[in-house]
């Protein structure tokens, strides 16, 4: 009897011993492990869409915020048991006004990401806003490069000049991350094409081809042991599909730059792609699972692809101790760059009972009136003198102006909700946001810009799309481009799209029914126009590489300027930046019954400035003419044959 106990305890031993090893060997077939993933986070520290709505208690509906983030990030990683990345896919600066905060020596964006426990960031289009040594300064008060440890920045693309002071920063070219499990993580990082042509200002920068840098970083990874090989991306998705066809050995690409929330990964080949939208409005997860055999990826998500960051999550109260203080060095930036008129962004400017909306794309919009109505009328009372003409693109308005929709926040539109329509860029002054400049151009010239938004919107897409103030017109987006030159893919513009044009001679905003006078095609007379620095800085370029396009702006005796810089407006402050012009035009509106001003219902549509017409094809031109002169010839060759049968 003993024996038999004996023998039984040895068997279940055994049995123990080859379940658990059994065990032990299908745990590795398979390691597992989570990527979480944001990107084009633009400043976007507090919530917003829109910020009047915000409330530290009651359920609200905005989204976003650097502390809900954390808090969300927070919940996820202590409930898994395996081990979780962070990653974003870039444009973690600009947009919103926290981003000003980098013209003050502070580096807020960055430090949060570091404090959050974000693993990796690649440097996307925005991170250039101020220039490259701005953005050198921004990382080195970040502790780069000591801070790679914390958060790498990944820049497999970039390659700053020898002497540069980003060269300092050591941007790298890939990254190892061995995971608690024993995975190795290869991680590397591109900025698109798209991404930088539109960024403002890289030179001195040298940017590679994207798809041979790309392989480069698979090689060098796949050296160094990696087995999952993650590309970060700031290209948009149609750019991660081509890479992912082109280059093999991609796992996953976390991408960014079109601002596409895919609520499922989209599968290209053997590579998943992912993105998480914008604005920190969702969290992006991957759940993953490693085949340790078949040495690929697959994705086991339980949890959704994105969870939406919204007040059903509880704020980081160390992450909010934090964006709180950067909040108050904002509102006395805030008192100072408006005369003292508002000290907090959540100072209400206006008031309205609709949103006026940037969309449709590549048409006129209420807030591109709106805005563009902002710069005129403002630069007209600042100048002392009338102006004509205002134009602002597509790609300088960053967002509709929404209205709080709360009990306690109806109809409220704040500082912050303004002025982030319109942030980008810095002045000579050291002071966030384009100037607005004073320029005059003929009316042959008016009549060219307004080619140039039809030609550039319909080759390059709605970001060079012009709203416009002063005027209306009708044009025809089918003849805006001739024919594209084969092998070269250029373009090439008819500067025959626009069919006529009529500038507005009354007061105020227009009125399709008010006063107009025609704009024709020669026009000689001297017109007052206002725009923003960059746009006038671009504009004129188009003119060297299209001659029937050129501008050239001039002072009001019609002499060329000599410096752009002398167009720049000045008020009290300094340079009038356009969110300024904005803000002082919206605090300019009648008042309502509670003395705040109100949106005009005006601004609730359009107003028939901008408006599509049909004409008949240009190609179609010379294939008329080739009909005719058939019938012509048929004509006279028939004729003859009668005179001759007759003659006969």
């Amino acid at each position: 009897m003993r024996v038999l106990q004996v023998f039984s305890i040895l068997v279940l031993v055994v049995c123990f011993y080859f379940l658990t090893s059994s065990g032990a060997v299908l745990a590795e077939e398979e390691l597992y492990f989570t990527i979480l993933h944001t990107n084009d986070e633009h400043s976007s520290l507090f919530p917003r869409n829109p910020a009047a709505d915000y409330h530290p208690i009651e359920r609200d509906p905005t989204t976003g915020g650097m502390a809900r983030l954390a808090g969300l990030i927070g919940e996820i990683r202590e409930e898994k048991d395996e081990p979780v990345l962070l990653l974003s896919g870039g444009d973690f600066l600009g947009g919103a006004p926290y981003a000003w905060l980098s013209l003050r020596e502070m580096s807020p964006e960055i430090k949060l990401m570091q404090r959050i426990g974000y693993d990796a960031v690649v440097i996307g289009n925005h991170e250039f806003d101020y220039g490259p040594e701005s953005l050198a300064e921004y990382l080195k008060r970040a502790d780069y490069p000591q801070a790679h440890s914390r958060t790498v920045l990944l820049g497999t693309n970039i390659e700053p000049p020898a002497d540069h002071p980003l060269k300092d920063i050591d941007i790298k070219n890939y990254h190892i991350i061995e995971l608690e499990n024993g995975l190795k993580v290869g991680l590397f990082g591109l900025i698109g094409k798209d991404a930088i042509s539109v960024a403002i200002r890289t030179d001195p920068i040298n940017f590679l081809d994207q798809h041979e840098a790309a392989r480069e970083a698979v090689a060098r990874l796949k050296e160094k042991g990696a087995q999952v090989i993650v590309a970060v991306t700031h290209s948009g998705v149609g750019e991660d599909r081509d890479l992912a066809k082109d280059v093999e050995g991609i796992d996953v690409i976390v991408g960014g730059h079109c601002h596409t929330a895919l609520h499922e990964p989209i599968i290209e080949g053997d590579t998943i792609i992912v993105q998480a939208g914008s604005l920190l409005r969702h969290l992006g997860v991957l759940e993953l699972a490693y085949d340790t055999q078949e040495q690929v990826v697959r994705v086991v998500n339980k949890y959704p692809s994105l969870i939406p960051i919204d007040d059903s999550i509880d704020e980081c109260p160390f992450i909010k101790r934090e964006v709180d203080g950067y909040t108050d060095t904002l509102n006395l930036m805030m008192e100072y760059l408006t005369g003292g008129e508002f000290d907090n962004i959540l100072n209400v400017v206006v008031v309205s009972d609709f949103i006026v909306s940037r969309t449709p794309p590549l048409e006129e919009t209420p807030f591109g009136n709106f805005i563009t109505d902002a710069m005129r009328l403002v630069a007209q009372e600042q100048l002392g003198e009338p102006v004509d003409f205002a134009f602002q693109a597509n790609g300088q308005i960053r967002g509709s102006i929404i209205p709080g929709s709360m009990e306690y926040s109806k109809g409220h539109v704040t500082l912050y909700d303004l002025a982030e329509l319109c942030s980008l860029g810095e002045g000579y002054d050291g002071n966030p946001g384009y100037p607005l400049v004073s320029i005059y151009l003929t009316g042959e010239e008016v009549r060219r810009v307004l080619e140039v938004s039809a030609f550039l919107s319909q080759y390059m897409g709605n970001t060079y799309f012009l709203q416009v103030s002063g005027l209306r017109y009708e044009y025809d987006p089918d003849r805006a481009i001739l024919l594209n030159v084969p092998i070269m893919n250029v373009p090439v513009p008819t500067a025959r799209a626009v069919t006529a044009a009529w500038k507005y001679t009354g007061e105020g905003y227009q009125d399709f029914d008010g006063a107009y006078q025609p704009l024709d095609r020669g026009d000689e007379e001297l017109y007052h126009v206002v725009t923003d620095y960059y746009l006038l800085g671009f504009l004129p370029l188009v003119g060297e590489l299209v001659p029937q396009l050129t501008l050239v702006p001039k002072d009001k005796e019609g002499q060329p300027l000599k410096k752009l810089k002398d167009a720049i407006i000045y008020d009290e402050q300094g340079e009038l930046k356009v969110w300024q012009a904005l803000i002082k035009y919206a605090a300019a509106q009648p008042e309502g019954s509670d003395g705040l001003p109100v949106i005009p219902q005006y601004y609730e549509d359009t107003s028939r400035r901008i408006e599509e017409v049909w004409t008949f094809p240009f190609l179609l031109y010379p294939v008329l003419l080739i009909v005719l002169l058939i019938l012509i010839i048929n004509f006279f060759v028939n004729r003859r044959r009668r005179v001759n049968k007759s003659a006969s």
